[in-house]
């Protein structure tokens, strides 16, 4: 029954303590005992609130008892990524430069479930400042993969994709400024969404470049994405560059009907470093859509050389910028895989910034023309290469390492410098390990991906396998 309840997902854990199936109470207690127990084999744990989440729950439960209206997370416990502040509570962004910093603020998207009636249990653990693909943190220690303890569990939302694929947590908030959703998601074997930029808040979240950061969720299903997205998305008086755009009931548009949608699949760039496996699983998912009434057109993309580092100066520069101080009198607190992904943000000028800057809109016009076309949303691997082992990620010569990062996010990256929505889903195995593709839509159509989502969901189960945990 316990096994039965922790493999809950998030609509299925709020609707079940709506319908008086399961109490709120019961439901932390066992998440809280599973974060305890795994969380260390994983090392996917930063700090939990345990009382206070008990507490929390039990509260929950009066008000549910009393009957009225509820939230759409009423008494559902969730964990996550250790970068959204809560004021009051001890953040350390994966830094020990950071470790004691209590903020002030809570940030908006925690305020936000909170208004929605979820339980915070605690945080979890990330990569270093957020800049890491992988998951590498040399101060506290790799986040583990739950399907085999050996391997990344993906970047820089390590302890969010780690935990919700081994059933600690339902579901979880992480961030995503270069993939750092989508990795984590595809290499632990969840599906998990990085909205249209200005989409969600990012008031009170540790930033690491405030023009490509976007809050998401990563959590067991495209409806529980949809359902978390309804409830954090929107404009945010604190976040002057949140969107007035109107936020649609994303779950009421799931209907599992993709007849007579169309998806393109960009070949080019996109088949570079693309990993037989990996295609074999790309390709059988193109088949599941073909099978459902989607058809497929195959597309090319724009020169992506140019994306990429207009990408790059963005990232590294706003990342130098907000770090400068520290990177100038603490250089020694950062791990050295770290420091040399922040120090090419020195050497661009002025006029390469604001290159980058004005030249966003132009290509993101241009990138959705040539690989979407007329076409619904785009369909590329999420990660095209399997899921590489925390010793070639980690060990050796800092050229050879900084290659595989690259073929890690060859897929990724370009699409935050657009500003465009992703959402990974799981769709096999190569070497027992998860492979995903992510869809690809225009601005604010992030309904769009999650309606076919789940309606590849609905016909298939890999979102549904989970990693076998042993002591």
């Amino acid at each position: 029954m316990t096994d039965q309840l922790a493999n809950l997902g998030l609509c299925e854990a709020a609707d079940a303590i709506a319908r008086h199936e399961v109490s709120s109470e019961q439901l932390t207690q066992i998440a809280l005992d599973r974060l305890q127990q795994w969380g260390p084999q994983l090392n996917c744990v930063a700090s939990l609130q345990s009382d206070a989440a008990l507490v929390a729950a039990r509260s929950a439960d009066v008000q549910r008892a009393k009957g009225g209206a509820l939230g759409v997370l009423h008494g559902v416990p969730m964990a996550h990524k250790e970068l959204f502040y809560r004021r009051g509570r001890k953040t350390n962004d994966g830094s020990i430069i950071t470790r004691d910093f209590v903020p002030e603020v809570t940030a908006t998207s925690l305020t936000r479930l909170d208004e929605a009636g979820a339980i915070d249990m605690g945080l979890l653990h990330m990569a270093e400042f957020a800049m890491s693909p992988t998951g590498f943190n040399a101060h506290y220690g790799h986040v583990r993969n739950p399907w085999n303890t050996d391997y990344c569990p993906g970047g820089s939302s390590s302890g969010s994709g780690a935990a919700v694929a081994a059933m600690l947590t339902c579901a979880s908030l992480g961030t995503d400024t270069g993939g750092s959703i989508r990795h984590p998601s595809a290499m632990s074997g969840v599906t998990g969404l990085k909205p249209t930029w200005s989409r969600v808040s990012g008031f009170g979240v540790m930033p690491l470049s405030r023009s490509l950061d976007c809050v998401g969720p990563l959590a067991r299903s495209a409806r529980d994405c949809a359902r978390l997205l309804k409830v954090i998305a929107g404009f945010d008086p604190l976040d002057s560059s949140t969107s007035l755009q109107a936020v649609p009931d994303y779950e009421a548009m799931l209907d599992g009907q993709v007849r007579g949608m169309k998806i393109a699949v960009p070949g080019g760039y996109y088949l570079e470093h693309l990993d037989a496996g990996v295609a074999a699983c790309i390709a059988e998912a193109c088949r599941v859509f073909e099978d459902l009434g989607a058809s497929i057109i195959s597309t090319e993309p724009p020169d992506m050389a140019v994306i990429n580092r207009m990408m790059s100066i963005v990232l590294t520069v706003e990342a130098a910028s907000l770090h400068k101080d520290w990177i100038r009198e603490r250089p020694q607190d950062y791990a050295e895989q770290v420091l040399a992904r922040f120090k090419p943000g020195f050497d661009f000028s002025g006029m390469d910034y604001y290159e980058a800057i004005t030249a966003k809109k132009v290509l993101a016009l241009q990138w959705v023309n040539m690989s979407m076309a007329d076409a619904d949303c785009a369909l590329l691997p999420t990660i095209p290469v399997p899921v590489p082992s925390i010793s070639e990620t980690t060990k050796g010569d800092w050229s050879e390492i900084a290659k595989k990062i690259s073929a890690i996010t060859h897929c990724n990256r370009g699409i935050n410098y657009l500003g465009l929505p992703s959402l990974s889903v799981p769709a096999g195995f190569v070497n027992a390990l998860p492979v995903a593709f992510q869809l690809v839509g225009r601005e604010f159509h992030e309904g769009k991906l999650l309606k076919m989502a789940d309606a590849f969901q609905r016909v298939t189960t890999w979102h549904q396998k989970r990693p076998p945990l042993s002591a």
